[in-house]
């Protein structure tokens, strides 16, 4: 039998910065050298042995199994040794007859993937080499980038050497990413705006990492891709926030706080590893949202073999990595912009004003597309498909959780106010629409951390429409409406407001949402002098809010019964103060005839006289909607249509209810004279 030497390695090209590019290891004369020692200890194998280093020699020389693919040495570091053991494990994992003679040489009795120590001997290395130990160190290229594992819990030399399956199939061709993925994967077009050429450059210089800081609705991840495509490199998306643990319920800390299980953890720590290996594999820059929910983990990325692009909501912080990152600012995509990814939706058509303010991602201009052009085609087209781009919107903006929060919708038909109240809150619609144009002028709203959001104020008494009114503009814009829970955000412990406050305001920009604050002077309360350390804590709350609300990129709704209870600081960050007053008589008649159509029967024998209603009951519009569902449930019960007499007893019943006296006369005794309407 004709044996092949081994390949003569140098233990010199053991440092990873000195790559041997091209290297080759005779993998099958290796084989046979080692078969040809045992045998002439008169292996008791030798028969079965030899016969498989037959089959072997008749192999072609430029097999999968006998050559790593083109480029991995170069792309993840590897010196000689790691070439020789890596194509070992490769070879055994892909070739039967490779795998049959690994397990008798490493002792089996039949096939078996190699111990490290049988590797090194087909490499010609001894297993006692300070140089073999050092490249199966859990910070050398082969186990940091998981390219092969070690399995078992024996001595190093008797540990098995194990590719992992994605790497086993892309070495032969097999591109398609693990199933464990696919979730994360996120489609997007490419745009080349702001720093471009920036991120170009960084990524031509082989930096590590670039941080892409923007909020919500900007375009980080499509200047990503187009600084990739620039250099003709291939990129992989992905998005953390997309990862099925995040829909697991939050656990309870000792400090009383949600945080994160260790489960959670580890699992995007794992998708993190998977999604690098990934993006090596195939010679793919990483692009990766949500890295900031693994900030403790982030120094892996320092020494990945290719650049990581992460995009994200939050700055960089210095604590979360030893070298600084390139540091770049995400563009925001101007109305121009969003109107040309929503052109091909609408198939050329126009598109409204309301569609184009959307402050959506381009990515998430896409999901919208998809979803809205999917429901029309289910409801048969009885939609407009800018109604189902809306609802398709907000569905995407709910996330999996709003622990603060409740959403609600409500039209602006529904709202019945004063011609002048009624003209603000169309003024404010109008800022919220235009306000991209306007701010793409110059810095109009200001310098200093000053963010590009909107705040109104509404106050007034009860039920006079401040609440409806936040609904309404919320669903005029096609947005969900974050209404603050203040017992869920409000903490005795210092520090745990600012804390709850700040998650809500990060979620409303998430999630492109009216941030609502109802009762609002109960938060954003007057500050006082500083009697104790209660009057301290308490003004350093107030000053938060102050300062978040100017960099808050969204729509701020406060309403308030107590309009003089507000911090006079508030005052000028406000871009709107509407006072909704308690309804005149016309008002008033609008709103009664607004419910009254709302029935669905009525007792034509016991007609509604609309001009008493509201002549005689200084109500507000919260109590008249109170009042003709209470008679809509007592006429339902007694099985007939809706009646004044119904109304009248409502009527008693919700002043009572308020502690007040009803007007005097009829309304007292229950009698009301039912003149025609």
């Amino acid at each position: 039998m004709i044996v092949e030497s081994a390949a003569s390695l140098s233990l010199l090209s053991i440092d990873e910065s000195r790559v041997v590019v091209g290297a080759t290891f005779n993998l099958r004369g290796a084989i046979a050298a080692a078969v040809q020692v045992r045998n002439d200890m008169h292996w008791q194998h030798q028969e079965i042995a030899e016969a498989a280093v037959g089959v072997l020699a008749h192999e072609p020389a430029d097999a999968a199994a006998w050559q790593l693919p083109s480029g991995w040495a170069e792309r993840f570091g590897l010196c000689a040794i790691d070439i020789a053991l890596l194509t070992t494990a490769l070879a055994a994992e892909l070739h039967p007859t490779v795998h049959l003679l690994t397990g008798l040489l490493a002792g089996d009795a039949g096939p078996g993937r190699p111990t490290v120590a049988l590797a090194l001997e087909l490499a010609g290395i001894s297993p006692t080499a300070p140089a073999a130990r050092a490249r199966l160190h859990s910070l050398a290229p082969l186990l940091r980038l998981r390219l092969i594992a070690l399995d078992g819990a024996d001595a190093l030399h008797s540990r098995r050497i194990r590719v992992p399956c994605r790497v086993a199939s892309q070495a032969i061709g097999d591109d398609l990413p693990p199933a464990s993925l696919l979730p994360l994967l996120v489609s997007l077009p490419s745009i080349p705006l702001g720093s471009v050429e920036l991120v170009a450059s960084a990524l031509e210089e082989g930096q590590p990492l670039i941080w892409i800081q923007g909020p919500a609705g900007s375009a980080g991840a499509s200047m990503a891709l187009a600084a990739c495509q620039m250099l003709d490199a291939a990129a992989l998306v992905a998005d953390l926030h997309r990862h099925p643990s995040l829909l697991e319920r939050p656990e309870m800390g000792e400090n009383g706080m949600l945080q994160r299980s260790t489960s959670q953890a580890e699992s995007l720590q794992q998708s993190l590893a998977e999604l690098v290996m990934e993006s090596c594999l195939t010679g793919s820059i990483l692009i990766i949202h949500g890295l900031e929910l693994l900030s403790g983990s982030l120094s892996m990325l320092a020494a990945t073999p290719l650049p990581v692009i992460a995009v994200s909501a939050e700055r960089w912080n210095p604590l979360w990595g030893i070298d600084l990152p390139v540091c770049v600012h995400a563009p925001t995509l101007s109305v121009a912009d969003r109107e040309n990814l929503w052109s091909p939706v609408l198939d050329g058509g126009g598109i409204s004003r309301d569609i184009s303010a959307l402050r959506l991602s381009p990515e998430n201009i896409g999901i919208v597309s998809r979803h809205a052009r999917l429901m029309r085609r289910l409801a048969a087209r009885a939609h407009p498909l800018e109604v189902e781009i809306r609802t398709s919107a907000r569905q995407l903006g709910r996330g999996p959780s709003n622990q603060f929060a409740d959403a609600g919708s409500v039209r602006m038909s529904d709202l019945v106010l004063p011609e002048r109240i009624a003209a603000e809150v169309q003024r404010l619609l109008d800022w919220a629409r235009y306000r991209d144009e306007v701010l793409a002028q110059g810095p109009l709203q200001g310098k200093g951390g000053k963010g590009g959001g909107i705040c109104a104020l509404f106050s007034g008494g009860p039920g006079t429409g401040k609440t409806l009114a936040a609904h309404a503009v919320a669903d005029t814009l096609g947005m969900d409406l974050i209404q603050v829970d203040l017992s869920g955000v409000v903490s005795k412990y210092i520090g745990e407001t600012e804390k709850n406050l700040e998650k809500v305001f990060t979620e409303a920009e998430s999630l492109n949402a009216v941030l609502f604050f109802d009762e609002a002077d109960s938060l954003f309360g007057t500050r006082s002098s500083v009697k104790d350390s209660n009057d301290r804590y308490a003004n350093q709350e107030v000053a938060y809010l102050l300062q978040r609300m100017e960099q808050f990129d969204g729509i701020t709704v406060l309403a308030t019964n107590l309009r003089g209870n507000l911090d006079p600081a508030f005052a000028r960050r406000l871009h709107f103060i509407i006072a909704f007053p308690d309804p005149d008589v016309p008002t008033r008649q609008r709103l009664w005839q607004h419910h009254i159509e709302s029935i669905g029967r009525l007792d034509q024998k016991d007609p509604i006289t609309v001009d008493s209603l509201a002549g005689a009951l200084e109500i507000a519009g919260g109590d008249i909607r109170n009042i003709v569902l209470s008679a809509a449930y007592a006429a339902t019960a007694e099985g007939e249509g809706v009646g004044m007499r119904h109304l009248v007893a409502a009527v008693l019943r919700e002043y009572t209810k308020l502690g007040r006296r009803p007007p005097g006369g009829p309304w007292q005794s229950g009698s009301v004279h039912h003149s025609k309407a």
